[in-house]
């Protein structure tokens, strides 16, 4: 990853990838780009994001962050469905920390059109 490419992986600059998302100029398209931005709005610490992409039955009241986590990287190793023609879907993914990473399937679900978080499976 270069300097200016995306905390999540792909390799467009932040404003043009992930960016776009958390400004709210645009919405994610799929469950996967859901996914990278939330990953990416813990990176760079940005609470409103996440919890705009919670779904409602689900969303905490707050997030809290450990000011100490280091987030190193994104490796999505699967996705079921959470494409443009689909209501739900889920995104299997791995993020490395500094002294560990959490393995997780994700489930996303559309509520007005948008894509949102609802809930996640740790995995070994």
């Amino acid at each position: 990853m270069s300097a200016r490419s995306c905390p999540c992986g792909l390799p467009e600059a932040y404003g043009d990838c992930c960016g776009r998302f958390h400004s709210g100029a645009a919405a994610a398209p799929t469950a996967e780009r859901l996914m990278r931005s939330r990953y990416c709005a813990f990176v760079r610490q940005d609470a409103g994001h996440l919890l705009r992409t919670w779904h409602p039955r689900t969303r905490p009241e707050r997030i809290d962050f450990d000011p100490r986590m280091r987030w190193t990287g994104l490796e999505i190793l699967a996705t079921t469905d959470g494409s443009a023609f689909h209501s739900t879907g889920t995104v299997t993914f791995r993020a490395s920390y500094r002294g560990g990473s959490l393995h997780e399937r994700s489930r996303f679900e559309r509520v007005g059109g948008a894509w949102v978080y609802v809930d996640g499976e740790f995995l070994e």
